[in-house]
């Protein structure tokens, strides 16, 4: 199946796609290429061939799921910029800044 300039045209308004008349020729000739290898593909014999989402096999590879010990509170506060000693310190933010 051969594109057409005429088809590129249509396509390209319908995308809303402003080409130049280059543009439309470069994009006529690739699409015909395209759809020539499609051709290609549809004609080879595929009976049997399970079709496949992915030609090589997935396998998931998942580490043991382990408990390791976590952060003690010292650790976790040490880098904070500012703390009370049992938590981080932050800045209120209450409302959209503007007082009523």
């Amino acid at each position: 199946m051969a594109i057409t300039e005429s088809d590129v045209r249509h396509v390209a308004m319908l995308a809303r796609l402003a080409l130049s008349d280059d543009q439309v020729r470069t994009l006529t000739a690739e699409l015909s290429a395209v759809l020539g290898h499609i051709d290609e593909l549809q004609r080879l014999d595929l009976e049997g061939v399970e079709p496949t989402a992915h030609p090589l096999a997935m396998t998931d590879r998942m580490r043991a799921d382990v408990v390791v010990p976590g952060l003690s509170r010292a650790e976790a506060l040490k880098n904070a910029p500012e703390t009370d000693g049992t938590a981080f310190i932050v800045p209120a933010i209450t409302g959209a800044g503007e007082e009523s």
